[in-house]
């Protein structure tokens, strides 16, 4: 009768397993590896708002959010946690 109770839950622990590890572990690293992202920015990267608009970061404002050009003369100050999605790595081709 003990063992009958713990034969129905193995397929709920099986279902977590799978879940841990296709869902949360994977979810977990990207936001480890986005705030490791957000700390390392610094003045002159390229970045890519949650927006969509690609800019240049020119200041960053109080450890929290940075002032990105996004058109000469024009610029926004954003969130860096939330708004900046993505760090364009481009690379300069040398002649």
């Amino acid at each position: 009768m003990n063992t009958a109770g713990i034969g129905q839950f193995i397929p709920l622990i099986l279902i977590f397993v799978i879940f841990y590890f296709f869902l949360i572990r994977p979810q977990q690293k990207k936001v480890k590896e986005h705030k490791n992202m957000i700390e390392a920015l610094k003045r002159g990267d390229k970045v890519i708002t949650s927006g969509g608009i690609t800019g240049t970061i020119q200041r960053i404002i109080d450890n929290d959010k940075v002032e990105v050009e996004i058109a000469e003369n024009v610029k926004v100050e954003i969130v860096k946690s939330t708004g900046i999605q993505a760090l364009l790595n481009v690379q300069e081709v040398k002649k």
